[in-house]
């Protein structure tokens, strides 16, 4: 199950990234040129720090589905995901809005753009991480 966890989590490292870079680089551009005075400037940017947090998180999000989350299936990858996605969501993008002066639209953006990867990252551990024997279905927390 090592290699399986290993293998997922570049998996989601990497979807992780092309999102990021999308959402970040790309659609929210506008946004955050117009709340510059809250960023880094980019030449003080922290590029190689912030893809080895990422690289941590995701192998922290598909170990806990590795090791904690059973049975390992789709549906409970999918479920595991979702829970959190939303929760994670909340905190960064919401969660931020209350105490940084950033626009409620950025705010959105991050609590979405986090329920998206959280949930594909379930999704991703899900398909990728199985153990002999195990049916599909099931729910997050097993079966008492």
């Amino acid at each position: 199950m090592i290699k399986q966890t290993l293998l997922a989590t570049m998996v989601v490292f990497i979807v992780w990234s092309i999102i990021d870079f999308l959402v970040h680089g790309m659609l929210l551009q506008s946004t955050y040129q117009a709340t510059a005075h809250l960023w880094r400037p980019e030449d003080q940017a922290h590029m190689l720090l912030m893809s080895a947090m990422t690289l941590i998180f995701s192998l922290c999000v598909v170990s806990i589905y590795s090791y904690f989350i059973a049975p390992k299936s789709l549906r409970s990858g999918a479920q595991y995901g979702l829970l959190l996605g939303f929760g994670i969501g909340c905190l960064t993008g919401l969660g931020t809005y209350s105490y940084m002066p950033i626009p409620m639209e950025l705010a959105s953006s991050w609590f979405a753009v986090n329920f998206v990867e959280l949930a594909l990252a379930g999704i991703i551990a899900g398909s990728m991480i199985k153990e002999p024997g195990t049916a599909i279905g099931g729910s997050v927390f097993g079966q008492p």
